[in-house]
């Protein structure tokens, strides 16, 4: 589980990189053009993993259950709104406030049990944490404000 912890850490880290690579990209060449080439080139990658490292599956893209693959639909808002936010805002209040978009989103499908998901209780530490990551927000946005003027 650490293990795990630690690889969702870098993950988040990459797309902050990412986040900013593709911002300062988006803003020379178009929020559409710098998605594009993100997709184009993760579809090329995630095609030669496919090949060559993917176990097999009982399932495949054609029999699971259609509504499943709406979620290549989100990474698309995900990519173009963050190429588009991230010259305008910065980085850092781009990628908090996608976390905590990404933290209410994330505390509704567990305390529901959304799209087939075990249902999590919602309790006052995820709550608080939700507060601290919104307060979070707040302050990076008021700092941001204030050493502009």
């Amino acid at each position: 589980m650490t293990f795990l912890l630690i690889l969702a850490l870098i993950g988040g880290m990459s797309l902050s990189v990412q986040a900013a690579i593709n911002g300062r990209l988006g803003a020379q060449v178009g929020v559409l053009a710098s998605a594009w080439l993100t997709f184009t080139v993760g579809a090329v990658i995630s095609l030669l993993l496919i090949l060559f490292f993917e176990p097999a599956h009982s399932q495949t893209l054609l029999t699971v259950p259609k509504w499943q693959l709406t979620g290549a639909l989100f990474g698309v808002v995900y990519m173009v709104v963050m190429v588009a936010a991230v010259p305008r805002l910065g980085v850092t209040i781009a990628t908090v406030a996608t976390i905590l978009g990404q933290m209410i989103m994330s505390l509704l499908i567990d305390s529901q049990g959304w799209l087939h998901n075990a249902a999590i209780e919602l309790n006052p530490w995820r709550l608080a944490a939700m507060v601290a990551t919104a307060l979070a927000l707040v302050c990076i946005y008021l700092a941001n404000k204030e050493s502009d003027q």
